[in-house]
């Protein structure tokens, strides 16, 4: 049975009411029991478990320590392609959004790299839109391929693929998969995808599945926060996490916690999350899930990663940009902009923005933490921890 079918049968609004209707006293029956149930997370979630945060971030960052020590592993998004055939209202690169996009060539996704490799980092995440014709299995084996002997961690997040061209994927060097439902609530979900695949709930709710078979060594899964009730997504992440370490127990799962951020098009979040509701989710998920990797990004201010590093999470990104080209302004010379999905040509005014040296490409979304990855990895050690820049290497599978 497939995660599509164990989620249709949750009982989603029996835990959603367990978790508005929690009281304190359960909350630290919650905390007491060894392996927490659904029911015990709902109330780790619930308002009645922010009132006991303080207790929440105490167990959380022991819970951590012991599980995991005191290590902080460092990524770097690294963007292939910002065009998309999908519309996603909350996402910059969706379809008919007129914007300046650029799928880079494989030279050019190299030269990002090295600039990557000259700050520390080893493990990239390929980040791409979905469109075929530019983001082809083809033309991700052939990145993956061109990194691989320099980057020993390798993940994507990428559009859904079939089981087979995740294979070849694998083949080519790549460990990880990084996939978002983005929103676990079918209506919101229906509403926020008007064109393209991705429209397709189910299909995007397996594609860890489909992964695992194709030999990924590591799955990231999350919510974008700020499209649904914080507490609903949670629920269903949760569910979803609890799946994938029953049935695809040999990956090692990380979860992420992506609040929305401002982004071409100027959508603006359906719900609201707090900053201490998101300290609260943290510990939540690391005291549900003492062994499942917590995924911090630069979508963050500085100063809440900061106090967010102790109390469960174990990877972060540094110095990101969220456009192809970001890092050294690969891509300049084939820039084009879209509109609705039409190629249009580059206006004078448009060639003569930027930083004197032509137009970029456009963001995905705007980063909150703008520090380099050295002032991060500096912060780390003040506070204790090693910053790790690489933890795998396929000679060990030898």
């Amino acid at each position: 049975m497939s995660f599509v079918a164990e989620f249709n049968a949750l009982p989603l609004e029996a835990l959603r009411k367990r978790s508005q209707s929690a009281s304190g006293p359960a909350v630290l029956e919650a905390l007491a029991r060894p392996r927490p149930t659904a029911a015990d997370f709902a109330a780790l979630i619930s308002a009645a478990a922010g009132d006991l945060l303080e207790t929440l971030c105490r167990r959380s960052q022991a819970l951590t320590r012991q599980r995991v020590g005191k290590v902080i592993r460092l990524f770097a998004p690294l963007y292939l392609s910002n065009e998309c055939i999908n519309n996603c209202k909350y996402c910059g690169f969706s379809r008919d959004n007129a914007i300046l996009r650029v799928t880079l060539t494989v030279e050019e996704v190299l030269r990002e790299a090295r600039a990557l490799e000259e700050q520390g980092f080893r493990n990239l995440l390929l980040v791409a839109g979905e469109h075929p014709k530019f983001v082809s299995t083809d033309y991700l084996s052939d990145c993956v391929r061109a990194l691989h002997e320099k980057f020993p961690g390798i993940s994507l997040e990428v559009g859904p693929m079939e089981t087979e061209q995740y294979g070849r994927i694998v083949a080519a060097g790549a460990e990880g998969l990084v996939v978002y439902q983005e929103t676990y609530d079918r209506a919101v979900y229906s509403a926020m995808h008007t064109a393209g695949p991705k429209r397709n709930f189910d299909w995007r709710l397996e594609t860890a599945e489909r992964a695992y078979a194709a030999g990924f060594r590591r799955l990231g899964i999350g919510a974008l926060l700020g499209l649904a009730d914080w507490r609903f997504e949670a629920l269903c992440v949760a569910a979803h996490a609890d799946y994938l370490l029953r049935t695809c127990w040999k990956a090692q799962l990380t979860i992420s916690l992506p609040r929305l951020r401002p982004c071409a098009g100027e959508f603006e979040p359906l719900t609201r999350m707090s900053d201490r509701d998101l300290v609260q989710l943290v510990c939540a998920f690391r005291l549900m899930f003492p062994d499942v990797g917590l995924v911090l990004s630069t979508r963050e201010p500085a100063k809440l990663r900061d106090g967010l590093i102790p109390l469960g999470i174990t990877l972060v990104s540094a110095g990101s940009h969220t456009e192809p080209g970001g890092y050294t302004g690969a891509g300049q010379e084939h820039l084009h902009r879209t509109e609705r999905g039409r190629i249009v040509e580059l206006g004078a005014s448009e060639w003569a923005a930027g930083d004197g040296n032509g137009p970029r490409a456009t963001e995905q979304f705007n980063i909150a933490d703008e520090r380099s990855p050295r002032e991060v990895a500096d912060l780390i050690r003040r506070l204790g921890y090693e910053p790790v820049w690489k933890d795998w290497d396929a000679a060990l599978t030898a």
